[in-house]
């Protein structure tokens, strides 16, 4: 683990109260989802706004359900996580590879070669979020989004420190600040589901690379 893509945060700012590694942890599959229909209803609507119809689509740490609009299609939809099984499963992925991006950050993928990447419920588990998202902000094009959405719902052993010790509000600034250290342009929060309401609460941040 490092943090030298974030310097002024501490080493235990990213460790995880389960150090093991991930790949153990996710060896098994989870068919289930990890947020309630409204939550993943309020992502869907998101991803119907911002992400282009008939784009590639990056699809990072996903599962067996990508909560893309069942009604519109794309060129590509290119999946990655930690479990095979759960992304084969997926019917919305056209292609899928396996990577534990605590391990190594670097994607296998062309520069610029994406419309849109996705990151829902799983940015708390990344140890060096500014070198993952430096990497997300190469392999999309110029003036494309980085959709990254969080509720209040993980699996506490394996999410970093610094998202355990804050609350929606310092989530939502902290995943502003990874974009900003990453080197995206413009940045948009945005909360679709407000804590203290029924259900999840559900919050977005959304990172747009330069145009060209």
């Amino acid at each position: 683990m490092t943090t030298q893509d974030l310097p002024d945060f501490p080493p235990e700012a990213f460790a995880k109260p389960d150090p093991a590694p991930d790949s153990l942890f996710y060896a098994q599959p989870r068919f289930v989802t990890h947020i309630d229909a409204a939550a993943i209803a309020a992502v869907t609507d998101l991803y119907r706004t911002v992400v282009p119809e008939g784009g590639i689509v990056l699809d990072l740490m996903s599962s067996w359900v990508s909560h893309l609009p069942d009604e519109v299609a794309y060129a590509r939809v290119i999946g990655h996580g930690l479990n095979a099984a759960e992304l084969a499963a997926n019917p919305r992925l056209t292609q899928h590879f396996v990577q534990d991006l605590n391990a190594e950050t670097n994607l296998p993928l062309e520069t610029a070669s994406v419309d849109a990447a996705l990151m829902c419920v799983s940015v708390q588990y990344l140890q060096r979020p500014g070198a993952v998202l430096s990497e997300v902000a190469r392999v999309l094009r110029p003036g494309a989004p980085v959709v990254i959405s969080f509720s209040n719902r993980c699996f506490p052993t394996k999410a970093v420190a610094i998202w355990n010790a804050l609350d929606g509000a310092g989530h939502a600034q902290l995943v502003g600040l990874y974009l900003q250290r990453a080197g995206f342009a413009r940045i948009e929060g945005h909360a679709l589901k407000p804590e203290g309401g029924p259900g999840d609460p559900m919050m977005a941040v959304i990172g747009w690379t330069a145009a060209g």
